[in-house]
């Protein structure tokens, strides 16, 4: 059974198991909790009789308020099965269903069985039956395995997904606290917390995000001004854009900047369009007409492009192709990207791995003009040629957002047969995904995408995207800027003989999904790895009086338009409470008080469908200078834990906010800037922190993964929160995951055997997973030793050994 691949069909095959070892049970459905409330993850049988489908993941309903680790139409639950008129269940869990004339079946009952995930119930199978007699003795052992499975599939998923929100925060954190040493564009920074927002919290499925700007004056108890009613503030909203966004080129801009920043050159990065005054010939032009140096672009149409390359290199300017490939014959120097095709046949490979038993798939990119987008189909069908999956041609958004989906909305609706689709391009497998879950076929359809954006990366851990194959454009950028940088400085020959002789550098591509499996890696181990790539040692050029000029292109999307408006602040006012009380509030439209919902933020938010308003203070010392606002449609959508990560998103921000201000006035206010300084270092520290968490998986198991480098001054910290968590969890085995580490040497080598040692002194084992197969050389050939450390290649593998330690076991079945 491969969870990590396909939960959703994982999970609904355990239901249908579920059924077949109950006597004349008929349907089924299983429900996770998720904070307060429950959601379903699979149902069997009900598509048939409600008027449309149970959408996957959807709202199912509330624990209940007496026993909230039960539902709320079985309390009794929590302890053990339990049976509950259906009746009674479907009013509280599928009320569309209960609501229909003559259902349920007269004396129909609802057998409720725990399931239980890390030593708790975490979810709950419903299984409808005629009558309410008692469970046969081995149709209860069928039932109790098949919840063992159920919880062990979700048990595994949310250890995944528990490291990749840590991932995903501590590179959300990062990204923004880069933004500390620049000027800050307020749209930039909107949409840079919207973005890690939605990634690292995919539950609450936040429809709107806006950030209220107070005025430069300061706010809040103890600031010069606090004796002003609030109501003579005003604020700017900034509304983060309804779309999602493509980090794809953000990526490509960094690792330009970060190789010009390196070698000491002076890089301009563009977008240009395919038509119009900032198209990518006019581009070009420009780049010659000022003697740049050098040229990297992404061409959006390699025939189209090829004549304004060639009057670059005729001018003694080098261009090298990024992303995708030039035209045969081309005058640029070198093609550096991703092997369209065989990325296409991974893509291929996997949607095989997907459906089985075949099937037509959809597939969807921005242009069949663009010739990366033709050889990745081409590759698709070379995979599944002679196969009984048939690839459709490809319906193309033309770089829009919104006919993206309203075309996969289209193909969805027209051919109820298609099982799995294919996105071509970053934004075409989000666009499959969002219209899969409007028509109700979340998980149903196998969809295989390219990139990692953000929406990717949100449907990935909700299971509504399968896969997706991840280009690495970070190095793209940094090495075409390399190379350019060594032509202009050693000549075109000596640069380029190191060089394949074909003049093609294949970046390559990763198969990431939220579990590791045998041909995929995971989303927290991509994202880490991926920072601990950033920051590796990079070769610097020679130092030059005045510094290279060099031009890099990509390609354009729609155009950012900045949404925003001034508007007064009102005491009765989400803003005006949050301002006032200096801390966060959540608001249950619903069921809010009746002083909330005179508030107008809360009138605007339900206007739009709004269940959940959450307002969050920027504090900067003891003064709020803005306010984070998110509604949702869920209900009970904000959590403890996803309030608290907003709060620290929020404090990193107001720090970015703060900083700009200060640097409008470096001279007057400098002993501010250095008390900013001194917050910065706190937050890098919370980061370094966060690097290192302890989850707790199992009684008396422990996971504490580490990311980035392990130091004599981190060792320390690591080494205590280890022991004081030994302590107060009563840990016999504690699993460190190094696959996030940027190196093992010997140094790293031996803080971990001192951190095996100290554990046993507690009669705690130290288990070791995730050394990867370089580092392990690398160790044996300088001869470090570990000692009598237990290692484990995988997570999976090391939480096998730990739970046998423990007298515990993970249970897969089909």
């Amino acid at each position: 059974m491969n969870t990590g691949l396909d939960i959703s069909s994982t999970l609904h095959q355990l239901v249908q198991r579920a059924i077949a070892s109950l006597p004349g049970a008929q349907r089924g459905s299983l429900l996770v909790c998720a904070g307060r409330r429950l959601v379903y993850r699979a149902t069997v049988r009900l598509d048939d009789i409600l008027p449309g489908r149970v959408h996957m993941p959807s709202d199912g309903g509330r624990l209940s308020a007496s026993a909230p680790f039960g539902p709320a139409a079985a309390p009794e639950a929590a302890r053990g099965p339990c049976l509950v008129p259906a009746a009674a269940w479907y009013r509280a869990h599928l009320p569309e269903l209960a609501e229909r004339p003559g259902w349920p079946p007269e004396g129909a009952t609802m057998l409720v069985v725990p399931v239980h995930v890390f030593g708790a119930p975490g979810a709950y199978l419903a299984l409808e039956q005629p009558g309410a007699a008692p469970l046969p003795g081995a149709s209860r052992a069928l039932l109790e395995s098949a919840a063992e499975s159920v919880g062990a599939a979700l048990a595994r998923r949310g250890l995944f997904d528990e490291k990749a929100q840590v991932a995903q925060e501590i590179r959300l954190l990062e990204e923004v606290l880069n933004a500390v040493a620049e000027s800050v564009d307020i749209v930039g920074l909107i949409e840079t917390l919207a973005d890690g927002i939605r990634s690292a919290q995919t539950g609450p499925q936040w429809a709107a995000i806006d950030l209220a700007l107070l005025d430069d004056a300061r706010s809040g108890p103890g600031a010069p001004d606090a004796a002003r009613p609030v109501r003579r503030r005003t604020a700017r909203i900034h509304r983060a854009p309804r779309r999602p966004l493509t980090s794809y080129w953000n990526n490509v801009h960094e690792g330009a900047m970060v190789a010009g920043r390196d070698l000491g050159a002076e890089v301009q990065f563009e977008l240009g369009r395919a038509e119009g005054p900032m198209s990518q010939d006019r581009l070009i032009e420009e780049g010659i007409r000022r003697g740049i140096r050098g040229i990297a672009v992404a061409p959006i149409d390699s025939v189209a492009l090829e004549p304004s390359i060639r009057r670059a290199a005729d001018a003694g300017i080098p261009v090298v192709a990024i992303d995708a490939p030039p035209v045969e014959g081309t005058r640029a120097a070198l093609y550096i990207g991703t092997d369209n095709r065989a990325a296409g046949r991974l893509a291929g490979e996997l949607m095989l791995r997907l459906l089985p038993q075949g099937g037509a798939v959809a597939a969807q990119c921005v242009s069949t003009t663009v010739r990366n987008v033709r050889e990745r189909l081409e590759g698709f069908r070379e995979a599944v040629a002679g196969t009984s999956v048939r690839l459709e041609p490809p319906s193309e958004s033309q770089f829009e957002q919104a006919r993206a989906l309203e075309l996969a909305r289209a193909s969805l609706e027209s051919r109820p047969d298609i099982g799995g689709a294919f996105g071509v391009c970053s934004e075409n497998g989000p666009s499959f995904g969002a219209a899969s879950m409007e028509l109700g076929r979340g998980g149903a359809l196998k969809i295989v995408a390219f990139d990692l954006i953000t929406s990717t990366l949100a449907m990935l851990r909700d299971g509504v995207i399968h896969a997706a194959i991840v280009q690495r454009e970070h190095d793209m950028a940094y090495r075409a800027v390399q190379v350019l940088h060594d032509i202009a400085t050693r000549g075109a020959e000596a640069a380029l003989a190191d060089l394949p002789a074909s003049r093609v550098v294949n970046t390559g591509v990763d198969v990431v999904t939220v579990e590791r499996t045998p041909c995929s890696i995971s989303v927290a181990d991509h994202l880490a790895q991926s920072s601990a790539h950033r920051i590796g040692d990079r070769r610097l050029g020679e130092a030059h009086e005045r510094p290279l000029e060099l031009l890099v292109i990509g390609i354009a999307e729609t155009a950012r338009l900045s949404d925003d408006e001034e508007l007064p602040v009102e005491e009765a006012s989400v803003v005006g409470r949050v301002i006032r009380s200096s801390s966060s509030l959540v608001i249950d439209i619903d069921a809010g008080s009746s002083e909330h919902q005179r508030f107008p933020e809360v009138a605007a938010a339900r206007g739009k469908g709004a269940r959940t308003l959450v307002g969050v203070p920027l504090l900067s010392g003891d003064a709020v200078v803005g306010v984070l606002l998110l509604s949702s449609a869920r209900v009970d959508a904000c959590s403890a834990s996803d309030l608290a990560l907003l709060e620290r998103m929020a404090a990193v921000a107001a720090i970015v906010l703060e900083n700009a201000r200060l640097l409008s006035r470096l001279k007057e206010r400098t002993r501010e800037l250095e008390a900013l300084s001194r917050r910065q270092e706190a937050l890098f520290d919370t980061i370094a922190e966060l690097s290192s968490p302890v989850v707790p998986i199992a009684p008396g198991v422990l996971v504490m993964p580490i990311v980035g480098a392990l130091d004599a001054q981190r060792s320390g910290r690591f080494l205590e929160s280890m022991l004081r968590e030994i302590a107060e969890q009563k840990a016999r085995v504690v699993i460190v995951d190094v696959t996030g580490m940027a190196a093992v040497d010997a140094s790293a080598a031996s803080h971990l055997a001192q951190a095996a040692r100290a554990a046993a002194l507690l009669g705690t084992e130290v288990v070791l997973v995730g050394i990867a197969p370089q580092a392990a050389r690398l160790m044996v050939d300088q001869g470090l030793d570990l000692g009598d450390i237990v290692t484990r290649s995988t997570l999976e593998l090391g939480f096998s050994y730990a739970l046998r330690k423990t007298g515990g076991r993970v249970v897969y079945r089909t």
